[in-house]
């Protein structure tokens, strides 16, 4: 911290009280060196637990998990640092000291994907040259949320730029600020994508707990394939207001956590009503006070879930082996595995849709246009254009996607967008999720990894992805819980009964060179 700033917040207290606050911070740092604490698999709760012991510091945690971002920086995780980390971490100390009783996020450092909004010195950028100087006037609802839950804001993490929706040959956790993402577990296996970044930050432990993005599958696949806990919300849950757009039908932030606890504890801090965000509006009343009263050890018993096997023809016997264990787990603890058939699955996979493309349209060039003049391009087209005049650097892997999006209308009340987005609503909610659910009255489908995000996504129904065990060369597998809209309680349920059946997750054994 400045002298300055020192000094401001000295003259905001009396003196007797400075006083009392500086015994005490001086007193949590003698009790930290007494105590060493090790970050490795530490929850939001051991840590909330440690700072209210005096173990460390918000401050010593903040400079912990910078030390550990510095010995991963091969990972390519990190995007950005937030500079005023630090000092955010000695005012979280002195409030804390005003005021001992806080909730499980304050004080602690969390990560978020860079194509979300932050103000001050850190940039947004979506990975993308064009961005590169962009500094936001206002942080995006969802960081103001976790501000007020009193958390750090330790950095913005790497991702597939413009969240995968640039070229079909750009691979998972590349972007042109960022190079490639690795995957803790091992160089060879896919990071996954889009929110790459915070899928590897957050499994190699350099930040608790981290916020990806999902259009379709970037957080569970990310998630999945960094046996991380990854929760992509309805749509409406969670406000999007500040964050750059790719199909307004389908955006969505949520949680990427190591455990479902600390997935649900960030979803309560970022859940709920903004003005901004019309979805949220509209989805009051289905939004939950508090969704960690659905964390039940016993929430597998007498449940019933379906899992249709169509989805896992493209798995390897490894993979269709470690599901088949984790199906004998649900039967263990009570429940229920229905043998199912979504019957709209393959004509929503085989068909031609034009939703994306004219919703990114429309999307980006709303957002841009509003971007001040210091950055370089206010629409599509000019960002195009920017990408050919910097083809060297920015179009390593192309720019495809755009072209085919700029070839659209932009127009949302054309005729074959109004089709398509009524038929992907019809196949994968009313003949989809919806139809199979209720046929069998079950409480959630089954997936493993991201392979369901793509009905799910466009149903704008939610999904929870757990860890449950490695390929024989370490590569991590999840299983994914999928259910109707606002169906997050339950779930919750089913995913921590699982977890905490299983307890499967190992960290990655270290970082590749």
């Amino acid at each position: 911290m400045s002298k300055k700033k020192k000094f401001a917040l000295a003259a905001a207290l009396t003196g007797a009280t400075a006083a009392a606050l500086t015994a005490g911070v001086f007193l949590r740092q003698e009790v930290a060196k007494r105590h060493p604490f090790t970050l490795d698999e530490a929850t939001l709760s051991d840590l909330q637990k440690a700072l209210r012991a005096g173990r460390f510091t918000a401050k010593q945690l903040t400079e912990a998990y910078l030390e550990r971002i510095r010995q991963h920086e091969a990972l390519n995780a990190v995007l950005e640092i937030n500079p005023d980390a630090l000092h955010d971490a000695e005012a979280s100390d002195v409030k804390r000291a005003v005021n001992p009783e806080v909730g499980p996020l304050f004080g602690i450092p969390l990560l978020i994907k860079d194509n979300i909004e932050t103000s001050g010195e850190m940039h947004t950028t979506a990975g993308a040259l064009a961005f590169a100087d962009y500094h936001a006037k206002q942080d995006a609802f969802l960081v103001r949320k976790l501000k007020e839950a009193g958390a750090i804001i330790l950095g913005k993490t790497n991702l597939t730029e413009f969240a995968n929706f640039i070229s079909e040959q750009m691979p998972n956790g590349y972007s042109t600020l960022g190079g490639q993402t690795i995957n803790p577990y091992g160089d060879s296996f896919d990071v996954g994508g889009s929110s790459a970044g915070t899928g590897a930050a957050i499994a190699a432990n350099l930040a608790a707990a981290g916020i990806g993005t999902e259009t379709s599958g970037s957080i569970l696949s990310p998630a999945s394939q960094n046996s991380l806990v990854g929760i992509k919300p309805t749509i409406g849950l969670v406000s999007r207001s500040g964050i750059i757009p790719l199909s307004h039908s389908q955006d969505t932030a949520g949680p990427m956590a190591r455990t479902v606890r600390d997935a649900v504890i960030l979803l309560n801090a970022i859940a709920g009503l903004d003005e901004e965000d019309e979805e949220t509006v509209w989805s009051q009343g289905d939004i939950q006070k508090d969704y960690t009263v659905f964390l039940k050890r016993k929430g597998l018993k007498n449940a019933r879930v379906g899992i249709d096997r169509a989805f896992l023809r493209s798995s390897s016997d490894e993979h269709i082996e470690l599901i088949n264990e984790a199906l004998d787990v649900i039967r263990d603890e009570g429940a229920t595995v229905v043998p199912i058939n979504i019957p709209s699955a393959d004509a929503l996979e085989n068909r031609e849709s034009t939703v994306m493309y004219q919703e990114f349209k429309w999307d980006i060039n709303r957002y841009l246009e509003r971007l001040p003049e210091s950055v370089p391009v206010h629409s599509l087209t000019e960002l195009i254009a920017f990408n050919q005049a910097h083809a060297s650097e920015a179009l390593k892997y192309g720019q495809a996607v755009f072209e085919k999006a700029e070839r659209m209308s932009g127009d949302l009340g054309e005729k074959t967008y109004l089709i398509d987005r009524a038929d992907d609503i019809r196949l994968s909610q009313r003949e989809g999720i919806d139809a199979v659910m209720k046929t069998h009255h079950l409480d959630a489908l089954l997936f493993e990894g991201y392979k369901g995000s793509d009905i799910a996504a466009k149903a704008g129904y939610p999904s929870i992805t757990v860890p449950t065990g490695y390929t024989h060369d370490g590569q991590p597998v999840g299983l994914t819980f999928c259910g109707m809209a606002f169906s997050e309680p339950k779930l919750i349920e089913l995913a921590y009964s699982f977890e905490q059946a299983t307890e499967c997750r190992v960290a990655p054994a270290s970082s590749p060179k």
